[in-house]
């Protein structure tokens, strides 16, 4: 059988370009070359994110302090008292084998999936 050498073919056009050059200088200094600019990649990226994060956060806290406002407002006041006994006789009283499917109405210009 024949030996095949494990060096790849490369045309002398290939081996004059940038690309040679690059892959050479590659295996010299890996780190520098590959490792670096992957590095710098990733804490620039964090800068640049950290904004973006924050705005989240911030419409997040929004969202919660109108909430509380509303409450604060009496949404809650009104409430009923549970007591879980009384929910389960309640309920158990219902006759759950006599009902009637029906159609929920849908807003304007929402699909009612009839075909």
């Amino acid at each position: 059988m024949a030996v095949f050498p494990s060096k790849p073919f490369r045309s002398s056009s290939a081996q004059n370009g940038i690309a040679a050059r690059y892959r050479v200088l590659l295996n010299r200094h890996p780190f520098l070359l590959f490792g670096l600019p992957f590095v710098t990649t990733m804490v620039a990226g964090s800068f640049f994110l950290t904004p973006a994060t924050a705005m989240r956060f911030e419409k997040h806290d929004r969202k919660v302090r109108q909430l509380s406002k509303e409450e604060a407002l009496g949404i809650g006041k009104d409430r009923r008292k549970v007591d879980m006994k009384e929910e389960y006789y309640r309920l158990a009283a219902k006759d759950l084998d006599d009902w009637e499917q029906k159609r929920v109405k849908r807003l304007p210009g929402e699909h009612d999936g009839l075909l």
